[in-house]
């Protein structure tokens, strides 16, 4: 059985995907028994009608996907991990950097995997989510003991149909997503617009340069491979062009009143900034800007 904690858009995703059968949500306190029915919407053909059991106290997962907002994952598994066998992989799909660490360090003898991912998803209804877009999932193992595991839980997911594959450098694949929200995520909520409107936007223009300068500067004082400020601009508007009608996930929440992930992506980035003595004015700017949007909403 996998376990699928989060039952978000990319949760309802990957439990529409994988073999009926062998998947079941994480249920939270007082959840209702009866099964999360939705349809799913293939890139691909009709609409499909999916029901996913909860996951009962009886049973054991082999596999534990977590596909909560950043925020919420350390706390989420707090009161699961006890539940589950040691060599059970912990696989988080979270956006941003920061709470994979605080997982790997709180079950440093366990097998925690991260995940990233391209693959689309969305919900425009309760009761409808959406495969939007096409992409790939990479897999790599965050704690020692996640080393071992990495093969059968790419094996396993991959029996989706999607796009996955092991990945040796996961921090680096984190790195370079990272970068890519870093630059989209946060002017999208503030300008309220889709990713490839802020690209014309007098707000992005000004911010842009300063801000790839600073990720530049994160990115060598973090061992990473480096790259130019003019480099990460043209990473960041190449995928805004080629999803320019998308909405990203941070204006979603902000629409939505939601709680954003700004801590773990521009957020990160300024307290790294402190961490190594690197002025992070514009992380800082954007972050604080978000997080005003939050209050408001």
């Amino acid at each position: 059985m996998i376990a699928i904690l989060g039952a978000g858009s990319l949760g309802r995703l990957w439990a529409a995907k994988l073999p009926a059968g062998q998947v079941a949500f994480v249920p939270r306190p007082e959840q209702p028994v009866e099964p999360l029915a939705y349809l799913f919407r293939p890139l691909q053909g009709p609409d499909v009608s999916v029901q996913i059991p909860w996951l009962t106290d009886v049973q054991s997962p082999s596999l534990l996907v977590v596909t909560t907002k950043a925020g919420d994952t350390l706390n989420a598994l707090k009161t699961l991990v006890s539940r589950l066998p040691e060599t059970t992989p912990i696989v988080l799909f979270q956006n941003g950097l920061g709470s994979q660490q605080r997982v790997a360090e709180t079950w440093l003898n366990r097998p925690v995997l991260a995940a990233t991912t391209t693959e689309g998803a969305n919900r425009p209804a309760d009761r409808l989510t959406v495969h939007a877009g096409q992409g790939e999932t990479w897999i790599g193992a965050l704690t020692p003991a996640g080393e071992a595991q990495v093969p059968k839980t790419v094996s396993t997911l991959a029996k989706s149909g999607l796009s996955v594959q092991a990945e040796s450098d996961i921090l680096n694949r984190l790195w370079q997503k990272l970068i890519i929200n870093a630059g989209i995520n946060a002017f999208t909520a503030i300008l309220n617009c889709p990713n490839g409107e802020i690209l014309n936007h007098p707000f992005y223009q000004q911010w842009i340069d300063p801000l790839c300068y600073e990720i530049s500067e994160l990115l060598t004082a973090s061992g990473q491979p480096p790259r130019t400020p003019t480099a990460l601009r043209e990473a960041i508007e190449t995928v805004a062009r080629k999803t320019a009608a998308n909405t990203s996930s941070m204006r979603a929440d902000r629409l939505a009143g939601r709680p954003t992930e700004i801590d773990f992506i521009n957020g990160y980035l300024a307290r790294l900034g402190a961490e190594h003595g690197i002025d992070t004015p514009v992380n800082q700017m954007l972050t604080y800007q978000v997080k005003q949007l939050e209050r408001i909403s």
